[in-house]
């Protein structure tokens, strides 16, 4: 009998992709081929792919059908005045800016919030946001909880901001120095934790007095939304509609990605509220992405953004979307292999520095952990660690994070609990051999962001 803690699909399945797995031998020599980089596999040699899901998501017959109303218009889109509505109705906020995806938004953000040697707080780093933000002569700052650097500490809402750790860089810097704060809902490098509606109220509260802006990054606000009423007093009986809506009270604008909570393939946006910030956005668009209405999106993606983003509240799909995480990960637990503690609500985080334990972070076991997962079963992860920390503009020396994980991601509406039971099989295994993971060296490192198309040889 199907264990009732983990519900079963919303939804039926109308189009099939056919996938295939290729042998052992096949696959050492592809990875090898690429790099021991996940991200430089071909798709077609991939059986289950977890690499993200950042716009790898199953769309709705109504999304589809929303795209054959696709208005292809350069100026004046009727399907961005769908998505504008659609987006001042559910998040709150006066202006939006269309953008190609998340980054855009955040490049956009990035010029015209940040003067240069400005501070950035935010509750742990992402790869592109920190890009834009250091690009732009930010200096990022991360005060969030220390409880969210142990992997193995099982405690609610480790996304949270430390208010000491804000209160003592405005004290020292002073409040003009503080461009913003970035307020991430869910904590992606964190192993998607939660931020509690307690934290960004007091944390919102705090910044009104200091006369300091809040944006979030609300790119998994919906998952967010879904931990508040499963584990925050007094939100069990509210929507997620309303939580949500309630989440935006508490920022001066945000960062959104539609690839992951508007369930898309494509598009974003930037959210504010002040109408200065608004206008300047408004005029770089047009350099970066695009006209206003559409901002690099096309027609049909817009439309099919907004009803993605209506679809992304139902109170069934959430419960399903995380609770296909927890499933895969409570399976792992059960066979003893170390993950991130608790689990969020898009990936299953590994703990390669205790999967790994005889790796040295130098020889960077994140990622020949991700590597071997892939020869093991055909499945691609990523790393998060200390190949997507990037090193420190000043020293040059690697940022060492004390997470060094390898992120096993749910695209949306893919995959079957089956399919989850093929991964945790394939982890469980190579966790019982894991002496014969190598590591690895660098063959060749670029300069920015070098997690994407970095190569490297075993050592």
């Amino acid at each position: 009998m199907f264990d009732t803690r983990y519900p079963a699909e919303p939804y039926r399945i109308k189009t099939v992709e056919t996938i295939k797995m290729n042998t052992r031998e096949e696959r050492l020599e592809y990875i090898k081929e690429a790099g021991y980089n996940t991200f430089l596999l071909n798709s077609e040699d991939v059986y289950i792919d977890l690499l993200t899901d950042s716009g790898t998501n199953a769309m709705s017959d109504k999304q589809w059908a929303g795209m054959m109303l696709g208005d292809e218009a350069y100026a004046g889109s009727k399907n961005w005045k769908h998505l504008e509505s659609t987006v001042q109705e559910l998040f709150g906020f006066k202006y939006v800016v269309p953008t190609h995806q998340g980054r855009g938004a955040e490049n956009l953000l990035s010029r015209v919030a940040i003067k240069p040697g400005q501070y950035v707080p935010g509750n742990m780093y992402f790869t592109t946001t920190r890009y834009h933000q250091e690009a732009n002569g930010g200096i990022f700052v991360d005060i969030i909880r220390d409880e969210a650097h142990d992997a193995q500490l099982d405690i609610p809402f480790k996304g949270d901001i430390d208010l000491n750790k804000l209160k003592a860089l405005v004290d020292e810097v002073g409040a003009e120095q503080v461009a913003y704060v970035c307020l991430a809902i869910t904590v992606n490098l964190a192993g998607g934790q939660p931020v509690s509606m307690k934290n960004m109220r007091e944390v919102y509260a705090y910044c009104q007095k200091q006369g300091i802006k809040v944006f979030m990054d609300a790119t998994r606000c919906v998952e967010n939304a879904y931990f508040i009423k499963e584990q925050e007093e007094g939100f069990a009986d509210k929507s997620i509609k309303d939580i949500v809506r309630e989440q935006f009270s508490y920022a001066d604008g945000c960062t959104m990605s539609g690839k992951k909570d508007c369930i898309t393939n494509i598009g974003g946006f930037l959210c504010v509220n002040d109408e200065e910030l608004f206008v300047s956005a408004r005029e770089l668009v047009v350099v970066f992405e695009g006209m206003p209405s559409y901002g690099g999106i096309a027609g049909r993606d817009m439309e099919a953004m907004a009803i993605g983003l209506k679809e992304a509240m139902q109170e069934e799909y959430i419960e399903h979307r995380v609770k296909q995480v927890r499933y895969l990960a409570d399976r792992l637990v059960e066979a003893g292999v170390p993950i991130v503690r608790p689990v969020g609500g898009h990936a299953v985080f590994l703990d390669a520095r205790a999967f790994c334990p005889h790796l040295d972070q130098s020889q960077f076991p994140a990622q020949a952990l991700a590597a071997a997962i892939y020869v093991e079963g055909g499945v691609r992860t990523m790393e998060r660690g200390i190949i997507s920390a990037g090193r420190d503009k000043v020293t040059g020396k690697d940022h060492a994070p004390k997470l060094e994980t390898v992120r096993v991601t749910i695209p949306r509406r893919v995959y079957t609990y089956r399919h989850m039971d093929l991964v945790a099989d394939t982890i469980i295994k190579l966790y019982k051999h894991k002496e014969d993971i190598r590591g690895l060296k660098w063959a060749y490192e670029p300069k920015q962001l070098r997690f994407f198309t970095g190569r490297f040889e075993q050592i």
